[in-house]
């Protein structure tokens, strides 16, 4: 594909169907639901076929269900969304008949750069804040999800024509002209380290970026907690897409004291949830060898530096032996900072446990790393989980569960510092791609006028600035 000429080609036909009416995008959002439900046994097989092994029911929940949902709540609210948003004006411009308003238009032609771990989610989420606002798009999919992204290819043309939504695909190359393109807005979703590099990709075409990016997003056992209630939550969290996901819970705080019995929780859940796992149905691979040695080195170097590390494995199971790339939880204790893996977001089903003496210390070693996407606590004190919320910054925030922020479409979802910029889903996201464009319409009557503002100045202009910067009258 010709990308500049396919964003020439966008860019033209939306120019040309400006304004971009209400029914015209609810038709582009109901085609992007129909793609998705026609495809939808053909997109699990797909992403099995990516990963080596994917849950069918774990892709029909993350990828279809999880993008139809956004879309119709994109369908739900549209009307109000666009909605002219009235402003108030100065006194007494609005008592002389002046009024103020913001109109939210489409921005244009919207570049998205989709990760490969929920690379069906993570293209129509987004998708449904770019229709909704009236946008149209190009898709740059991930070259680790080849069969996903060759689907893409071939469904797109069928629900829409090539002016309205444009697949690529293709290695780091594709992806750095795609990030160079001149597009009226980009959103990124990946790793901080190559959000770096599209940030300045953009930069030079002044294009806005939305960046979704990732980081160490803690849990925090706090004062009270229910263990086997929190080990359940974590547990499923950081297992569900075998761990390689954004906001999977990357380490577990938990006070000294407790440490032990929080291990025994996670332990306990882990295998009630995944008895087996090399033959499992309803476990996920790690997605390719070189992210599968990553893991292994990482706990390695752990071990290496003192760590303990216990592999969840109730059957005994021979992972050695396999050439499956699945993997079991992984719980490593004993952990200090100068491991690996607690430099570097994990992705993948290896969890770290943290002992703090106090809040306030746990408080601080959420500080001393970067700001995460997540941040997780547990527990019903709530003094304590006013503190945690005041004295920590993160891009989000669940209580007493992990992840499930966002899957709120009514909550904007996005990063702070290095886990990411700006926010998309529901409102939010239909305000990130839309303009915000401020109108005024003067009075009739001649305002400028009575406040003294047209030349020759005099008296009255500076009686004006006097009362406007509460001082008194300044002298000719």
């Amino acid at each position: 594909m010709d990308m500049i000429a396919t964003l020439a080609a966008q860019r033209a036909a939306f120019t040309a169907e400006l304004p971009v009416t209400l029914a015209v995008r609810r038709d582009r959002l109901k085609r992007a639901r129909a793609m998705i439900v026609a495809g939808a046994s053909r997109f699990c097989e797909a992403l099995s076929e990516d990963f080596g092994h994917r849950s069918r029911d774990q892709s029909m929940l993350t990828d279809i269900a999880g993008s139809t949902g956004p879309i119709d709540h994109a369908l739900k609210h549209l009307e109000r969304w666009s909605a002219r948003d009235k402003r108030p004006v100065q006194f007494p411009l609005g008592l002389l008949g002046a009024r103020a308003w913001v109109e939210y238009q489409p921005k244009g032609v919207v570049g998205v750069i989709a990760p490969w771990n929920f690379p069906v989610n993570l293209v129509m989420a987004p998708l449904a804040g770019i229709f909704a606002a009236g946008n149209r798009a190009m898709v740059k999919t991930s070259e680790f999800t080849p069969a996903t992204a060759a689907l893409f290819e071939e469904l797109s043309p069928e629900f829409f024509a090539i002016e309205e939504l444009a697949f690529v695909s293709g290695g780091p190359e594709v992806g750095k002209a795609f990030a160079e393109l001149p597009f009226d807005h980009l959103l990124f979703t990946g790793a901080t380290g190559i959000g770096r590099h599209i940030l300045h990709a953009a930069a030079d075409n002044l294009t806005p970026v939305t960046l979704e990016l990732g980081g160490k997003s803690p849990a925090i056992i706090g004062q009270g907690a229910d263990l086997k209630q929190a080990g359940e939550r974590i547990a499923m969290g950081k297992m569900l897409n075998a761990g390689q996901i954004c906001l999977a819970p990357d380490y577990v705080l938990t006070p000294a004291a407790q440490e032990a019995a929080v291990f025994d929780a996670l332990r306990a859940s882990a295998s009630a949830m995944y008895p087996t796992v090399l033959a499992n149905p309803d476990y996920t691979s790690v997605v390719n060898d070189r992210h599968h040695q990553r893991l292994h080195d990482w706990l390695d170097d752990a071990r290496a530096k003192g760590a303990s590390v216990e592999v969840v494995n109730p059957a005994n199971e021979d992972f050695g032996g396999s050439n499956s790339r699945k993997m079991p939880l992984h719980i490593v204790r004993d952990v200090t900072d100068d491991m690996i893996l607690m430099q570097e977001e994990i992705f993948g089903p290896v969890l770290p446990i943290v002992k703090y003496d106090g809040i306030d210390g746990a408080i601080d070693r959420v500080n001393r790393g970067p700001r995460p996407l997540g941040l997780y606590y547990f527990g019903p004190d709530k003094a304590e989980r006013r503190r945690v919320l005041d004295r920590t910054i993160s891009g989000g925030v669940t209580l007493d569960d992990v992840v499930f922020h966002v899957s709120m479409e009514e909550l904007p979802f996005g990063g702070v510092g290095p886990s990411g910029m700006g926010a998309y889903h529901g409102r939010d996201g239909f305000r990130t791609f839309s303009h915000a464009k401020a109108v005024f319409k003067q009075s009739r009557i001649d305002v400028a006028k009575l406040a003294g503002l047209k030349p020759p100045y005099g008296a009255k202009l500076r009686k004006t600035v006097a009362k406007q910067i509460g001082v008194r009258e300044p002298s000719a």
